[in-house]
């Protein structure tokens, strides 16, 4: 039985990660929210976007430090480990198992199955059986090869961004609401307006963190993993600015914002109702790339944890053919479809989504905690404008949480009590085992 996890890694597949786990269907829908929000404003909707996407920018300049001084997998949670002890780490290795990773992956895996619907007609027992293969699909590849399912993640992740260039392209080509870009009076956008507006931007830019997960995969962590966390945010932020204005050339302010489905009726004002079919199969690849993505990097975080011992210790095995955590990934898939199944996991998710951002938070606040405790580690990679990068990227997220509590309080309320019942699992495993104090290397070089 092998004890660690091969390195087949590189950089080009760690940035099509970061683009792969965070675009699903958020940029073929949410736009039309954001405009809404922002008061019809091009400017200042395009401002929230750009926004978005420099905060999301800050946390992978903070994470990308943290990155390059790792030597194994875990990523985020190890960072909180490290920065702030094993119970937060644990609370959220539990959460990401139990809701927001297996919660994600089913549900792209229905999302993509009722897109199927455009094709042909799916009853909904149908439907559960295609996501339900959907993820059975997922988990046999991530299974057999860590560099196999890179190599179908890779793939799918170009597909989607060519399509989303492509129709973009022809959008801003042959769009008709151009002349309403530049001449639409703009309602007045309220402050609160706004705020949601920037919410939803981030939930659409959610995700880049996940490749952290796999560092101790990486072939040269130190090098690869910042860049790849850097430059795919950076990708991504032009991709959806991108997307944005070929909607609006298509449309125009106002109808992208009365619109449900923005991508779908763009396309199809342009080039007829027929192309709406393009659109669902871009989708449906978007969402299984997306939750692809999730699959091969989730699971390197239950790994850690049990070899941390603060999960099922099985889950710490290594195949001895295939060289993946074959148990982690098979276990975190099986819970995904009891959610699929059970349609339970959408008011999971909104329940407990928002407590991410707390953990994202201790993420980025692990670079200040460690460079006091540790100030002589090994940093091959620093982030720039320290401690400011960091500071503002934490309170941007901490403002997230403390506007959902204040909004939802009830629904806030089920999902903190979610993440808290992890504490009794944390007192049960940390009685009778020893976890390890430091991230492996962090000391100084390997």
């Amino acid at each position: 039985m092998a004890d660690s996890l091969k390195r087949t890694l590189g950089t080009t597949d760690l940035t099509l990660l970061v683009i792969g786990n965070v675009i699903g269907s958020g940029i073929f829908l949410v736009p039309s929210t954001v405009l809404k929000l922002s008061g019809e404003s091009v400017a200042i909707a395009s401002g929230v976007w750009l926004f978005g996407g420099i905060l999301s920018l800050l946390g992978a300049l903070s994470y990308g430090e943290l990155g390059a001084m790792d030597r194994g997998s875990g990523g985020l949670y190890s960072y909180i480990r490290d920065g702030f002890g094993a119970l937060p780490a644990f609370l959220y290795g539990w959460t990401l198992f139990f809701v927001i990773g297996s919660g994600t992956i089913a549900t792209l895996a229905v999302a993509a199955a009722n897109y199927m619907g455009q094709f042909a007609l799916l009853s909904p027992i149908a439907k559960k059986v295609i996501a339900t293969a959907l993820i059975v699909l997922m988990m046999a590849i991530n299974v057999r090869g860590t560099r196999e399912s890179a190599s179908v993640q890779n793939v799918a992740t170009g597909i989607k961004v060519v399509a989303i260039l492509a129709m973009s392209v022809i959008l801003l080509a042959l769009g008709t609401g151009g002349d309403a870009v530049a001449t639409t009076t703009a309602p007045a956008a309220t402050f609160s307006g706004i705020g949601l507006s920037i919410i939803s931007v981030l939930w659409a830019y959610e995700g880049w963190q996940y490749v952290t997960f796999a560092a101790g995969e990486a072939t040269a962590p130190q090098r690869s993993l910042p860049r790849a966390i850097v430059t795919g945010t950076i990708a991504l932020i032009v991709i959806y600015l991108v997307a944005n204005f070929a909607y609006l050339a298509a449309l125009g302010p106002a109808s992208v914002a009365a619109s449900d489905r923005v991508a779908g009726e763009a396309v199809a004002h342009v080039l007829g109702p027929a192309a709406g079919s393009v659109i669902a199969l871009a989708i449906i690849i978007s969402m299984y790339s997306a939750a692809h993505a999730t699959v091969i990097t989730a699971p390197r975080v239950y790994y850690s944890m049990a070899k941390d011992g603060l999960f099922f210790k099985r889950l710490a095995e290594v195949h001895p053919k295939f060289g993946t955590p074959a148990l982690a990934i098979a276990s975190s898939c099986v819970w995904a479809m009891v959610l699929a199944l059970s349609g339970t996991f959408e008011q999971l998710l909104t329940y407990v989504v928002f407590v991410g951002w707390i953990f994202y938070a201790l993420g980025a606040a692990a670079v200040i905690s460690l460079r006091i405790k540790r100030p002589n580690a090994e940093r091959p990679f620093r982030v720039p404008w320290y401690p400011v990068t960091p500071v503002v990227f934490v309170l941007a997220a901490a403002a997230i949480v403390l506007n959902t509590v204040y909004e939802q309080p009830g629904q806030s309320a089920i999902g903190i009590g979610v993440v808290l019942l992890g504490i009794p699992a944390f007192v049960a495993w940390r009685r009778n085992q020893v976890v390890p104090s430091s991230l492996p290397g962090d000391q100084g070089p390997p």
